[in-house]
């Protein structure tokens, strides 16, 4: 005997109006977990779920929180990579282009982090880290290595 899962569809049940999902309509782990307990309480007695599809349905319950877990982090690690790129520029000779196309170069004074992507600032621009086209070291900048 097979198990209505028709709630999960939206139909209309007692427990259609538990079921939530985000924004991009992937299921959320609240939502897999409702799923879950609803079937559990739904299911028929004289032929209960098999333990290895309860098994099954666990594990990608944990899968699930590890891949987010490693989004995550995966995401704080790159942020902090850009961070460190943007603060190393400090000082350097950077070139991009503008919005006409027309290339400029200059020497960054300051960092930015306020945004999503740091900003970095030569003179008077204001110039988002994944627009800087080369990075060279400024004469200044050079260590003497005697």
């Amino acid at each position: 005997m097979s198990i209505d899962t028709s709630y999960a569809t939206g139909a209309t049940g007692a427990t259609a109006s538990t079921t939530a999902t985000t924004p991009s309509g992937t299921l959320d782990q609240q939502a897999f977990l409702n799923l879950l307990v609803a079937q559990l309480r739904n299911q028929d007695p004289s032929s209960p779920m098999d333990s290895s599809q309860l098994m099954a349905q666990t594990t990608q319950l944990a899968t699930m929180e590890q891949l987010t877990t490693l989004t995550d982090t995966s995401r704080e690690a790159f942020a902090l990579q850009m961070r460190v790129a943007a603060a190393s520029l400090v000082g350097q000779t950077v070139s991009w282009a503008d919005a006409e196309g027309v290339k400029h170069s200059g020497v960054v004074d300051a960092v930015d982090y306020a945004g999503s992507v740091p900003v970095v600032t030569v003179g008077d621009e204001k110039i988002p880290l994944d627009q800087v086209a080369t990075v060279t070291r400024t004469a200044s900048s050079t260590d003497d290595e005697s």
